[in-house]
């Protein structure tokens, strides 16, 4: 399954369909209240996991295990390239084989921030940083040793992208907020909540000796009530969505337990997860990897249910006469093309992340199966299959539980056995 970066489609009925009447209106808050029975257990016990799992803010082993990687006193300040001045940094070949020919460089910059704004230092750039292009006026992030010998000293440690990356920002706010209006908005303060709940919560209980999947399955849930209902509004619609979605995260932690022991990932298959085992060994990787699942399958879970449950009540408030199994028939319709395509794109999605890996395996002379089944490839091949198995679940069950709560709280069921009934009465009376 894809994480919470992955594209989705939307495939909902039209946006100038007519207003509801008060009557539509009645139905669906009878059938909010009815789906409510089901929510409201299910709100209690994330709430309650909320506080019960909530990081206590003491520093953990890994964090602790950072600090002391660090230098202490290290900062990162800004500084402008000054002059550039190239140099060979080949270095020497194996026996009979070609040195590499490596071009390095020195730099001179001028310190823009922080204790030392406004010296001016030199500093190596090495030969993938002066290859990629640096030149005068450039800006750079620099890492500051307080504590070195003979003063600070500084070394290169990235580009500066606050430019591009806070004008991409903007950009994207503005075209939600201009496209969408108020739901757009909406729908960005959802996104602030989503990853301050990442932040606070789940990062730190996943650092912690917390269970992953509990603490990912309840800051996924958490999230999954605010954001819905904050992007779409309180709705039959929306609550009918928000049972899906929660449907789908039960059926991804479920399956993602049982493929993970299974197929024994053992999570340490990147550089990263490698530098976490150094700061802090006891970690739960394989758990890692199952709360990597849960949280990928977010995006594309709500893109789903949330069309499914759209063209449920639609269907309904067109034609209110439908029985469940017309309503659910016509609704399976319309997801079977939304599956069709979605999951098209969760394979490519995850394909893309990996596409350097791929390269890799494309150059190892072994057969293909057993590229498939290596660790570093069988952990994004689970991740897919299982977020596109809940994803193809999710959304027969979206579509019953719309139709089930569209049919019983318009009354339909009640009004045809009363029909049924008078037929009864009239015909013993004859």
């Amino acid at each position: 399954m894809p994480s919470s970066s992955a594209p989705t489609h939307s495939h909902a009925p039209a946006a100038d369909a007519p207003p509801p009447t008060p009557e539509v209106l009645a139905r669906r808050r009878r059938a909010v209240w009815l789906m409510l029975l089901v929510l409201v257990p299910v709100g209690l016990a994330t709430v309650i996991g909320l506080v019960v799992l909530w990081p206590s803010g003491e520093p953990t082993r890994a964090e602790v295990a950072a600090e002391a990687f660090v230098p202490p006193g290290t900062t990162f300040p800004e500084a402008r390239v000054v002059s550039v001045e190239p140099f060979d940094c080949s270095l020497p070949g194996a026996p009979g084989q070609p040195s590499s020919e490596l071009t390095c460089a020195r730099a001179v910059v001028e310190i823009t921030e922080g204790e030392g704004a406004g010296q001016f230092q030199q500093i190596e750039l090495p030969a993938e940083v002066y290859a990629a292009g640096v030149e005068e006026g450039d800006v750079l992030v620099l890492t500051r040793d307080a504590g070195a010998e003979g003063g600070a000293g500084y070394q290169f440690y990235d580009y500066a992208r606050d430019l591009p990356i806070i004008v991409l920002a903007i950009a994207f706010a503005v075209v939600v907020a201009v496209v969408a209006r108020l739901r757009g908005l909406a729908s960005l303060v959802g996104l602030a909540f989503a990853f301050f709940v990442l932040l606070q919560f789940v990062l730190p209980g996943l650092l912690s000796d917390q269970s992953p999947t509990l603490t990912s399955l309840v800051g996924s849930a958490a999230i999954m009530f605010v954001v819905l209902y904050l992007a779409h509004g309180f709705s039959a619609r929306t609550t009918t969505a928000l049972v899906g979605t929660l449907f789908g995260l039960a059926l991804v932690a479920v399956m993602g337990a049982v493929s993970v022991e299974a197929a024994r990932l053992t999570g340490l298959t990147s550089e990263e997860t490698i530098q976490l085992q150094t700061f802090d060994p006891t970690l739960d990787f394989s758990g890692l990897v199952l709360a990597g699942i849960v949280v990928a399958g977010l995006g594309v879970l709500n893109d789903v249910t949330i069309t499914q449950a759209s063209a449920i009540w639609q269907l309904h408030e067109v034609d209110p006469g439908l029985g469940w199994r017309q309503l659910y028939r016509r609704g399976m319709t319309v997801g079977r093309d939304h599956i069709a395509s979605t999951v098209y794109t969760i394979v490519f999605a995850y394909a893309g992340a990996a596409l350097p890996l791929l390269m890799l395996f494309e150059l190892y002379d072994q057969p293909i199966w057993t590229t498939l089944t290596s660790s570093a490839l069988a952990e994004e091949v689970i991740r897919t299959l299982v977020g596109a198995i809940a994803l193809v679940l999710a959304v027969p069950v979206t579509t019953a539980a719309g139709a089930f709560f569209a049919i019983a709280a318009s009354g339909a069921a009640g009004a045809a056995t009363e029909r049924r009934m008078s037929a009864l009465r009239a015909r013993f009376a004859r």
